[in-house]
Formats: structure tokens, C-alpha cells, sequence
């Protein structure tokens, strides 16, 4: 199975701000205020899916699967995008990630 990380999707959403340039804001410092807004609304929007329909139905109801997995994609998405917009390289989310869990891996 092919690797799905962070690179990759970082290169996704770059083509797609490439492709929309004129018609979607560029992804900047000055921006990254609405795309962390908007990433706030998708996890929403994830957490409305569980609300409305129930853990249980995300497990075993395919079209809820599939729209709860979807709402996760965009939230993925501007997450990516809030990374870019701030100049957030994957090397130096790897290094304060694998940081921050060494520091809880030593907790209690």
C-alpha cells in the first residue's frame, strides 16, 4: 500500500491553490486566520456526523462512513492549508511532533 502523508497532501492542495489562482484567496500569513477558521467549521461539522447519527452508524453505515471520512479530508485539507499559509514545513512538523510525543510518553 502507498504511503498517503503529508508531503503528498501538501503537494495536493498546492496544485489545487495553483489551479483556482485569481478565484480562491492565496494561502499567506494574512490568510491563515480564515483557513484555520475554516478548518474549525469542517471539524464541526465531523463532530455534527457523530452528534447526529451516532458512533455506531459511522462504523456501520457505509453513506455515513463515507460523509464522516469526507469531513475529515477537509479537515485535513485546511489543515494543510494553515500549515502552508505559515510557512510550516513537513520536516518541522515531523520534529516537534515526534517531540511533543516523547514528552508524553514520559508523562505519569
Amino acid at each position: 500500500m502507498e504511503d498517503f502523508g503529508f508531503l503528498q497532501m501538501q503537494r495536493i492542495q498546492r496544485e489545487l491553490q495553483e489551479k483556482y489562482r485569481g478565484k480562491w484567496t492565496p494561502l499567506s500569513p494574512e490568510t491563515g486566520q480564515n483557513s484555520l477558521l475554516w478548518l474549525m467549521i469542517e471539524l464541526g461539522e465531523v463532530a455534527d456526523i457523530i452528534k447526529k447519527k451516532g458512533s455506531a452508524k459511522v462504523m456501520e453505515d457505509s453513506s455515513v462512513r463515507a460523509d464522516f471520512i469526507e469531513e475529515l479530508a477537509d479537515v485535513l485539507m485546511y489543515y494543510n492549508d494553515v500549515m502552508l499559509c505559515f510557512g510550516i514545513s513537513v520536516e518541522e512538523l515531523k520534529g516537534i511532533y515526534l517531540e511533543k510525543h516523547r514528552r508524553n510518553m514520559e508523562r505519569w
